[in-house]
């Protein structure tokens, strides 16, 4: 009878817990969201997924700079985040990773270089100083704090360049990339993949026949500290999704198309109903 009784409470005390861990599992989740497209849609996929099969309620935080965005997930007022912690916010994620934890790949295939149109007659990036002049010797950033703009300064150097990398926006960028194109003129500017820009606009990337710039990259989900030992069935489910590259271009350019993000995005998961089922799959 003892037996009996100590086995009996013991189940008692094994359901207590599974019930208590499945009501962690409830509570919401902020998922912080940088806004460029790349990491939008990724992120959205995950989120709708989550919530359509699993019951999770995920609140949306936008963010416009890493900087912002990784204090924030380091303070804790956000659970999740989307980033490239190898290269193009690896600063941020050295800074802060004692107060973070690295949970899962979600994609691969980012590549950050220096664009020129297509109708430039150069292909490599040792071919810029002998037409700096046309280039009026400079070339378009965007925002001074990003991986890439980083990457460019280190380029210039490698490559004693006699340009001017000019500080600015991802929107001043796309602005001056349409008005210079649309009149022929030229111009170099940095530029990544995937993004609806490399589908809208008719650029190459330059050779770097040093090596200089960095390789195609992985976006990885990064959670404040603790994340992944109070929401591990969250973490089993979001290790399952991984966005290849080519999917995550045709999201991007369904943006670009006049849907938003939101919009894109359940367009794509209608249409791949049979992959997100087999990812759901693996966090059963």
């Amino acid at each position: 009878m003892k037996l009996k009784l100590t086995v009996l409470i013991s189940v008692l005390m094994m359901l207590c817990i599974s019930t208590a861990t499945f009501a962690e599992e409830k509570k919401v989740i902020k998922m912080g969201v940088m806004q460029w497209n790349d990491l939008v849609c990724p992120s959205l996929v995950t989120k709708k997924l989550m919530e359509k099969n699993y019951g999770y309620e995920i609140e949306v935080v936008e963010f416009f700079e890493w900087g912002i965005a990784f204090a924030t997930l380091a303070k804790g007022d956000v659970d999740l985040l989307m980033s490239q912690i190898d290269f193009a916010a690896h600063d941020y994620w050295t800074r802060y990773n004692k107060k973070l934890e690295k949970l899962s790949a979600s994609s691969h295939g980012l590549f950050q270089g220096i664009v020129v149109p297509s109708y430039i007659p150069i292909d490599s990036i040792d071919q810029l100083n002998e037409n700096k002049d046309k280039f009026g010797k400079k070339i378009i950033g965007i925002e001074p704090g990003a991986g890439l703009m980083r990457q460019t300064h280190q380029v210039i150097e490698a490559y004693d360049l006699d340009f001017e990398l000019v500080d600015g926006s991802t929107a001043a960028m796309t602005a001056a990339v349409k008005s210079s194109m649309a009149k022929k003129q030229w111009f170099a500017t940095v530029m990544w993949t995937p993004s609806w820009m490399t589908q809208a606009f008719d650029i190459k990337f330059l050779k770097d026949p040093k090596g200089i710039q960095q390789p195609s990259q992985s976006y990885y989900w990064v959670g404040r500290k603790g994340f992944a030992k109070e929401f591990p069935k969250a973490r089993e489910i979001m290790a399952g999704v991984f966005v290849p590259l080519e999917e995550n271009v045709k999201m991007t350019g369904y943006i670009k198309e006049g849907l938003a993000a939101d919009k894109a995005v359940e367009r794509w998961l209608d249409e791949n109903q049979m992959v997100t089922e087999r990812w759901m799959n693996l966090g059963q």
